[in-house]
């Protein structure tokens, strides 16, 4: 076999994503400087998703049996490599004080995002579970990365300890279930559930199902299986909650968007009713803990909770939905998702350190009088959570109300409905708390408002957070045209 340029350049992201790491690496043996570390990763990135924007018009190949670089993969490529972008910056600002090696920190976000772009670009089970435990093993030491930090510690390693053990007990059920499959059809291809049902009987297939979407909904924190989520959220690191809400769900997501439509899994009557259950307990149960909550990272941990039920309405649509429109949704809401995330989270990092982190709402009372610009970008993101009109989350909540309304799953909708209100009164709840004078215990400080690359990114998020709301059409046509892809 004679293999060509143009064999490799469909994989060009991954290899720069890939070479990015080495390169830090070698960085970290040649001189131990964060601001160079920082500076390859986010160098790396950058490139890594330039490429996959400039390729993604002309890329549509099974690369290997484990890998299909498509034009869909290619989207959500550029979206975590800018993401992880993001991410890296806001790390350098967080991680200035940490008295300890900060380089690795930087390795484990690229590596990370390594095993982010595998599982984007897979349609096969050993491709999945590739880059899900690439990403896992990252996650574990950058949840861990400030364990020496005494205010902390106590948090850190429960949360470090609590996502190790239940994330390998998801992956033994996901592991289980394509055992159950390849016992039978001696390939783990997401197709070849289709080819179960010429051998086994439905159950069979059904069981199998069951046991790999339990490990993906734990991966999503989809309820009853999202026990960990708030806890870990709130003793990880600002950054690294950051990673795991984001870039974690988005790449999870795909994942189950590509199994769903080429297995054909919703075929099955039962496994609707399974996935519509489960959408309804993860809005209610997430929007109604938050209202509890008086910690910013477990309000946002319960938020995603919901967002994640949204999400699985547009995918129980998709099997019913003529067209695209369903997959369409999906996009747009990951991408509306992703943006929300990152600008609420960056707000927590530019008044946070390693060394003292400012996550309840109490601390950012009086904050509109303290820094206004920041109140702004930290209510916009708020609001677009919530779904409010003139935002990205809100045309992401009404692809979402389409892609329900054509497909008449009216149960569904009256709950996404129910679960919005709820959620517009705990958002609103933080940004009533931002309005109020600022009290004389409040220590709200701007000593970090020196980091002018993190308002730089804030900045981006912003105007992207306004601009996909008032005019998602330039968007929405490139959506359009990858989602056939999938």
């Amino acid at each position: 076999m004679n293999l060509t340029f143009s064999d490799f350049l469909p994989l060009m992201p991954l290899i720069i994503v890939t070479s990015t790491v080495v390169l830090a690496m070698a960085a970290i043996g040649i001189r131990r400087s964060d601001i160079l570390t920082v500076g390859v990763t986010v160098t790396g990135l950058l490139v890594a998703a330039i490429v996959a924007a400039v390729i993604m018009p002309y890329t549509n190949k099974q690369v290997s049996p484990l890998m299909i670089i498509d034009q869909y993969s290619l989207f959500f490529t550029v979206i975590i490599c800018v993401a992880a972008m993001f991410i890296a910056i806001f790390s350098f600002n967080y991680l200035a004080d940490l008295d300890d090696q900060k380089e690795e920190y930087y390795l484990l976000l690229g590596i990370a995002t390594v095993g982010s772009v595998v599982m984007v670009s897979t349609n096969h089970f050993v491709g999945m579970v590739l880059g899900l435990e690439t990403l896992s093993m990252s996650l574990y030491g950058m949840i861990a990365y400030t364990v020496r930090c005494k205010n902390s510690a106590k948090y850190v390693l429960e949360a470090s300890v609590k996502y190790l053990v239940l994330s390998a007990t998801a992956s033994g059920f996901m592991l289980f279930g394509m055992a159950l499959i390849y016992a039978q059809t001696g390939t783990l291809a997401f197709s070849s559930l289709l080819d179960t049902r010429l051998v086994i009987s439905d159950t069979y297939t059904i069981a199998a199902v069951s046991l790999i979407s339990a490990g993906i909904a734990f991966k999503l924190s989809l309820a009853p299986f999202h026990i960990w989520t708030p806890d870990v959220y709130e003793g990880s690191p600002i950054p690294s909650t950051t990673y795991l809400a984001t870039i974690g769900k988005a790449a999870m997501f795909v994942v189950l968007l590509r199994f769903v439509e080429i297995s054909d899994a919703l075929t099955f009557k039962s496994v609707v009713a399974v996935f519509s259950i489960i959408a309804v307990i993860s809005i209610m149960v997430g929007n109604l803990l938050a209202l509890m909550q008086d910690n910013l990272k477990r309000i946002l941990a319960y938020s995603s909770i919901a967002h994640m039920g949204y999400l699985l309405i547009a995918v129980i649509a998709s099997f019913f939905a003529v067209g695209t429109v369903s997959i369409e949704a999906v996009t747009f809401y990951l991408l509306a998702y992703v943006i929300m995330s990152l600008g609420a989270f960056g707000v927590l990092t530019i008044f946070s350190s390693s060394q003292n982190e400012l996550d309840r709402v109490t601390d950012y009372q009086g904050l509109f009088w303290r820094s206004p610009w920041l109140a702004a970008v930290f209510t916009g993101m708020l609001l677009s959570l919530a779904g409010i009109p003139l935002t990205v989350g809100f045309i992401g909540k009404f692809y979402v109300f389409l892609a329900g309304v054509e497909t008449e799953l009216w149960i569904l909708l009256s709950v996404l409905i129910v679960g919005s209100g709820i959620g517009l009164y705990y958002y609103l709840r933080i940004v009533y708390r931002m309005l109020m004078p600022v009290s004389g215990d409040n220590i709200l400080v701007d000593t970090r408002m020196e980091n002018l690359s993190t308002l730089g990114v804030l900045a981006i998020l912003f105007v992207l957070l306004l601009a996909l709301g008032i005019y998602p059409a330039p968007i929405m046509a490139i959506i359009e045209a990858i989602s056939v892809h999938i």
